[in-house]
């Protein structure tokens, strides 16, 4: 079988990208700089082969454009690959990021063994060195990805390896963008391991699979430890949300618990929920089953959040984290949770479970009171959790939801400098009215109307006087089809977005 990680090198250097030998050589390009030196010398070069483009209007520098011209022994690379940036003073490090991805993603589609990256040739002090190592570091992962686990290996398979430098001839800049990459490097396998963990299938991934998953990581990785509760444990600590969800499963649900624990002395702690449940099938409230093989997906939270601890363990910042991932399979069975039924959540509070599609939220809410036990200064959930928020923001965003009005002021930081986008919904006491019960403290759902707030001031009744902020990635896990930067299937989403919350967290 074809591995699903394709064996990427990336490094930084000081070099004249014209000299330096490559099978693809990424250049970056304004639509509104005619000052460009790598672009004029290599155009020189090649005989004016770049402003032919131009003057035809086959390469406008856009955003997502690109173009390639051959370096015909010229220059030292084969092909020239001109990625467009768009306007100069609209630049952000995101666009850098997916210039990169891009870059990438070109070279693996022409089985490239080697690139070089020379994008911030063009960028020059727009952004940091940096920054800009460690964000063309992530692209390039990001752009390298591809599953591909379980096809067998034919005449159009693509390479197993790429090697991928990233240079600028001010030596200076080089070296901060080197210290950039060491962490892009990092961040970028390791959100390249959670698309896999969250691109295989229910057959492959169940619960206790999960668990022995982050049980290795954990192993693999200095300072991470991992705990985990199983059936008979959640039994124990009467935590009624999940068992009840992985009623009607013969795979039983766990309870993974990550702790990394800083070295250096700080009291801080924040708290990471993540919903992993790993198919969904909508249990007695049985889904359509028009695309139920994408519910192998309902596990993204958790895995994202598995992928942030390792991240976070190998990036060492000065601030304690936990991660909380509660993880079941939602089966219909004689044995499985009904609409009516009226659990007992590990809070105690009782939820009269109306729909049992509605799972996510009754996993989680056993989840964050676990988290406020272990008195975390402030806790972040991220979940696949409605489809409601989909329909109110597209593909293009998650939902962002909470208690704490600064609490979501960091992660919009947090998400501008991930490229990860969040936005920001309300989830107060007019949205809690829908979800109270008759018979019972809550029920699992409101009414149709303003489903994606309704199932944040659910969770909302859980984290108490706590500071807590509510992610819903539906709509954002996962790539229909391949885009410009990014192959088909699960898009890691959060990994970015909770470890750069994580570090500006630690330099407070």
């Amino acid at each position: 079988m074809a591995k699903e990680i394709i064996n990427v090198t990336v490094t930084a250097r000081k070099a004249n990208a014209i000299e330096v030998k490559a099978d693809v050589l990424a250049v970056g390009v304004f639509s509104d700089d005619k000052t460009n030196k790598l672009c004029k010398a290599i155009d020189k070069k090649v005989g004016g082969a770049i402003e032919k483009l131009k003057k035809l209007g086959d390469f406008k520098a856009g955003v997502k454009e690109t173009a390639i011209i051959y370096g015909d022994g010229k220059i030292a690379a084969k092909r020239v690959l001109l990625v467009g940036l768009g306007k100069k003073k609209e630049l952000k490090a995101g666009d850098v990021r997916n210039a990169a991805a891009m870059s990438v993603s070109k070279a693996v589609g022409l089985k490239a063994k080697t690139i070089v990256i020379a994008i911030s040739e063009a960028v020059g002090k727009k952004i940091d060195g940096e920054t800009a190592g460690q964000v063309m570091a992530e692209g390039a992962y990001f752009g390298s990805y591809r599953y591909d686990e379980f096809v067998g290996k034919g005449d159009d398979d693509r390479l197993g390896s790429l090697k991928a430098s990233i240079v600028d001839g001010d030596a200076a800049k080089a070296r901060q963008i080197s210290k950039g990459v060491k962490a892009g490097v990092i961040i970028g396998q390791v959100q390249s391991f959670a698309r896999t963990i969250a691109n295989r299938p229910g057959n492959v991934i169940n619960p206790k699979g999960l668990a022995e998953i982050a049980k290795k990581v954990a192993r693999g990785t200095p300072g991470l430890s991992c705990t985990v509760f199983d059936d008979k444990q959640l039994k124990q600590k009467k935590m009624g949300g999940i068992l009840a969800v992985g009623a009607g499963s013969s795979n039983k649900p766990r309870m993974i618990v990550l702790k990394y624990t800083s070295k250096k002395k700080t009291s801080k702690k924040i708290g990471l929920v993540g919903k992993a449940i790993t198919f969904d099938s909508g249990g007695i409230s049985i889904k359509p089953s028009a695309g139920m093989q994408d519910m192998k997906f309902d596990k993204s939270g958790g895995v994202g959040v598995l992928g942030a601890m390792k991240a976070i363990a190998e990036l060492k910042p000065a601030v304690n984290v936990i991660g909380i991932i509660p993880s079941a399979e939602n089966m219909p069975s004689g044995a499985a949770c009904r609409p009516g039924d009226i659990i007992t959540s590990y809070s105690g509070k009782t939820i009269e479970v109306q729909n049992t599609d509605a799972e996510g939220r009754l996993i989680l809410c056993d989840g964050l009171h676990y988290a406020v036990q272990q008195k975390c200064d402030c806790i972040v959930d991220m979940a696949t959790l409605t489809g409601a928020c989909m329909v109110a923001l597209g593909k293009y965003m998650a939902g962002l939801m909470s208690n704490d009005d600064e609490l979501v002021k960091k992660l919009q930081k947090a998400s501008e400098q991930s490229g990860e986008k969040v936005w920001h919904l309300p989830c107060g006491d007019e949205y809690s009215k829908e979800i109270k019960s008759k018979i019972a403290d809550l029920k699992n759902i409101g009414s149709r109307w303003g489903g994606a707030s309704t199932a944040g001031s659910f969770l909302r009744e859980f984290v108490g006087d706590t500071k807590w902020a509510h992610i819903d990635m539906a709509g954002v896990d996962m790539f229909d089809s391949a885009s410009e930067f990014g192959s088909v299937g699960s898009t890691g989403f959060g990994v970015r977005l909770l470890t750069n919350f994580v570090l500006n967290e630690a330099k407070k």
